[in-house]
């Protein structure tokens, strides 16, 4: 999904910096070697970048299963947290984040008042300290990183709103990225074959992408703190009754 943001990037005249540990597909203005879970490299890399910076996508992720619970919320929550409370720092008003969390997160309104005191922690080192003496609350990493974003975003869109710089996210169902076969693994692949979308496919990179530039657009500019299913219908169907659950198997 980055690389499809990348590439939708460029031909609207936008000054790319990529920060990942994979190159980007196309030439950018800069490439930056980062890993998320170490803040150093982040904090070198927005170095790096220097100047104003305009809006930042957070699309880096990973899916779980044959990663630790720790490792999945440290680069799917913790590191990105960091990454953007640098990123603000170099923000103007009408600057703009725009994170990927996923369906798996939909349930997070119920979930609030456990993620609160993960999301108000401040810094990497007592945001990682905060996930490694909870590991009953990440059992599975995925799902529950994916909830928090969704509560930071929400939480932090009043502070930032103050400052006149826009936050919100998006949240894919299946989508077609390399990472589909890790759910597979972990779902089965009959169970993510057959899951319900009322759009009737998967989606894809590109149309994931779409809304996150959308998002951080001026188009965009009377939104924040918002979470935008990005999932074909399925959590709309689900939510009003006209998909039944048990298209699930539960």
């Amino acid at each position: 999904m980055g690389a499809a943001v990348v590439r939708q990037l460029d031909p609207l005249g936008a000054e790319i910096h990529v920060m990942d540990l994979k190159e980007p597909p196309i030439k950018v203005a800069g490439f930056h070697a980062v890993d998320l879970q170490a803040p150093d490299s982040v904090a070198a890399a927005v170095d790096a970048v220097g100047g104003t910076i305009d809006a930042l996508f957070n699309c880096a992720g990973l899916p779980g299963g044959r990663f630790s619970d720790l490792d999945t919320m440290l680069v799917n929550f913790v590191g990105q947290r960091h990454l953007a409370d640098l990123v603000v720092e170099r923000m103007e008003p009408g600057g703009a984040i725009a994170s990927i969390s996923s369906g798996a997160g939909a349930g997070w309104l119920g979930n609030v008042e456990k993620w609160m005191p993960l999301v108000t922690t401040e810094g990497f080192a007592t945001g990682k300290q905060w996930v490694e003496d909870h590991p009953a609350e990440i059992a599975s990493g995925y799902a529950p990183s994916k909830e928090v974003i969704i509560v930071w975003t929400v939480w932090k869109s009043l502070a930032l709103a103050e400052r006149g710089i826009r936050i919100n996210c998006t949240l894919p169902g299946p989508t077609d990225t390399p990472m589909m076969p890790d759910f597979e693994e972990q779902m089965g692949k009959a169970f993510m074959d057959n899951y319900p979308i009322p759009l009737g496919h998967r989606q894809t990179p590109d149309e994931q992408a779409a809304p996150l530039i959308f998002l951080n657009s001026s188009a965009a500019s009377a939104i924040t703190g918002e979470s935008m299913l990005t999932d074909g219908g399925t959590m709309a169907a689900l939510s009003v009754g006209t998909l039944d659950a048990s298209a699930f198997g539960f």
